[in-house]
């Protein structure tokens, strides 16, 4: 019997009937991590990968479905949304390499039967730390990433900036910090297979290289200082961050239900696929996006 051609040959690009989304094991190196694909109708302009949040310790890409499934609709991107690692049990750095697995595995698939070839990573609260913190061993593997694309992450272990104290009482201080002590274990950075593995990009002696990012915080959202500070020391680098700030919003606004063109999905998605559509220049991949709530 003949085996089945992989999800990635019978379907780069999507008919209306089919079923938006395929788990998948991200495989590189030895290693495998657990995922889900969400694809799009019409040709992808690129791949994001995607670390959901939940203080390193929960979540899931299941739990974090609808909200991955719009930023794919949205973004015109396919995006792998990763099922890494947690602690307690699981202790920096093995939710970094998990995404590197699959930042890996999209790289041996890139340019394959259709697919895109640019690569972004992304995250939401912890997991845009776990991103970031992806992005910069990239960087300084010589493997930049074409974007990073980062909601309301949190950057310092010990939550000192003023807006922990001034804003929304979630996360609190005190529960994010402890929460970063189960994460970072006893080793903050890690030296592995030639990359430093940081728990935070600000553990980082030097942010140049490391890819161009998009933020958006709340103003009510107590790590907006932290979000800020970054975006600031990416441009100092010589890098670029395009920092959106949301009124009236706090903490966890990726899984709001609101889609309206002004929320944080669209602002993230939208200034990723503008990047993606503007370096395509001059190609032919183009992207046709399907409407909200064609998912299923």
């Amino acid at each position: 019997m003949t085996a089945p051609d992989p999800w990635y040959r019978t379907s780069p690009v999507l008919q209306p009937t089919e079923r938006f989304w395929r788990p998948v094991r991200a495989t590189a190196g030895g290693h495998s991590v657990p995922a889900r694909v969400h694809l799009v109708q019409g040709r992808p302009v690129g791949w994001l990968v995607w670390a959901h949040g939940g203080s390193w310790r929960g979540g899931s890409a299941a739990e974090w479905h609808h909200a991955t499934a719009a930023l794919a609709r949205i973004s015109g991107c396919l995006v792998v949304s990763v099922d890494y690692r947690l602690s307690p049990r699981h202790t920096h750095p093995a939710p970094v390499e998990d995404v590197l697995v699959a930042l890996a595995w999209v790289r041996s698939l890139a340019g394959r039967s259709g697919l895109p070839t640019r690569i972004a990573v992304g995250g939401d609260s912890a997991g845009g730390t776990i991103a970031a913190a992806a992005a910069v061993a990239e960087a300084e593997a010589g493997e930049p990433l074409a974007m990073q694309v980062l909601a309301y992450p949190p950057f310092d272990p010990l939550c000192r900036a003023d807006s922990y104290r001034t804003n929304d009482s979630f996360p609190t201080a005190e529960g994010l910090r402890e929460s970063w002590r189960a994460h970072r274990g006893a080793r903050p950075t890690v030296f592995r297979d030639g990359r430093t593995l940081h728990s935070s990009p600000l553990d980082a002696e030097d942010l140049a290289g490391v890819a161009p990012a998009v933020l958006a915080v709340g103003d009510r959202d107590p790590v907006r200082d932290d979000v800020t500070a970054y975006a600031r020391l990416l441009n100092e680098s010589g890098g670029s961050a395009e920092l959106h700030i949301l009124p009236r919003t706090g903490h966890g606004a990726l899984l709001s239900p609101v889609t309206e063109p002004t929320d944080i999905r669209h602002r993230l998605a939208g200034a990723l696929r503008a990047r993606f559509i503007g370096s395509a220049a001059g190609e032919h991949a183009t992207a046709s996006v399907p409407h909200e709530g064609t998912d299923a």
